[in-house]
């Protein structure tokens, strides 16, 4: 049985790790309200050029002046596998269900026959991925979004893609990260963003409708479409913010009330374990009375 003394440490200790998981679930609290702002005033824009390069893409099917970007290159035998995750951790099971996704579509590709190749964006995600999978990771961005995310940091990523998809280096490009639903729930999303998936359109009035543009079609595609993967890498790592925030501050707050559980019971047990040194204390006071 512990002491006394052993008890004391351990609630103190108990006590001190409450007030840090307390204070990680404010900060956290504080923090997402504009994370989630920044993400949801993102994704209109997002799925607006997602319908108007679905638009466009559908009057270019069969043509062969059509970008490589939209139409790919012909083949399926490369995939570049983009994963986003944190830089931090105590976040419950954000960073492990992105890299479990991530682990399952590389194994499944590799079972396929395909080649795989890895971006991770987030410490958490190049930490674990490259104990397996160090020899096909590309590219590590681990210093991303420290204060803010910046265009301008998805745009060195787009550039990156972009750029090893011209020199040839892989066929399809998949975003992975978790879409922000609200604080209890983020959803892992798997997003093809090389070649552009035409038939993933959100609406497909969209396609129905006709419309002249000026300059014409396939100049608007070859400025749209690099753009287009700035934008969207954008949006995945303002989703990956807010779900990271939103995450943390419920694994903080599921700690504080644990933590408060804990105490609980160990102050009780100290008062037990008080209770009954001093019960045996009379006994032995009263038994040395008695036989004197």
């Amino acid at each position: 049985m512990a002491s006394l003394k052993e008890l004391r440490v351990r609630i103190n200790s108990v006590q001190s790790t409450k007030k840090i998981t307390s204070a990680m679930k404010m900060v956290a609290a504080s923090k997402l309200r504009r994370a989630q702002d920044a993400a949801e005033a993102t994704r209109p824009y997002a799925e607006r050029m997602e319908r108007m390069l679905g638009n466009l893409a559908a009057g270019s099917v069969g043509r062969e002046d059509v970008s490589p970007m939209l139409a790919g290159t012909g083949q399926d035998d490369v995939h570049l596998i983009v994963v986003m995750t944190a830089n931090r951790g105590l976040c419950g099971g954000f960073n492990s269900n992105i890299i479990r996704s991530s682990r399952n579509l590389i194994h499944e590709l590799v079972d396929k026959g395909k080649k795989v190749k890895l971006v991770c964006v987030g410490r958490k995600g190049r930490d674990n991925l490259q104990r397996d999978f160090r020899h096909i990771i590309t590219e590590a961005y681990t210093e991303f979004g420290r204060k803010t995310i910046e265009f301008v940091e998805a745009e060195e990523v787009a550039a990156k893609i972009t750029s090893m998809f011209a020199a040839g280096e892989f066929d399809v490009a998949t975003l992975v990260y978790a879409r922000f639903q609200s604080a209890m729930s983020q959803i892992v999303t798997c997003q093809q963003i090389i070649p552009f998936p035409v038939s993933e359109a959100k609406d497909p009035e969209d396609f129905q409708a006709a419309y002249d543009y000026e300059p014409s079609d396939q100049e608007i595609l070859l400025e749209l479409l690099p753009r287009n993967v700035s934008v969207q890498i954008f949006r995945a790592m303002l989703e990956n913010s807010a779900s990271f925030y939103g995450s943390q501050m419920t694994a903080m707050d599921s700690a504080t009330r644990n933590a408060g559980e804990m105490i609980d019971k160990l102050r009780m047990k100290y008062n037990r374990t008080r209770q009954a040194k001093i019960t045996t204390e009379l006994i032995e006071i009263i038994a040395g009375a008695e036989a004197v």
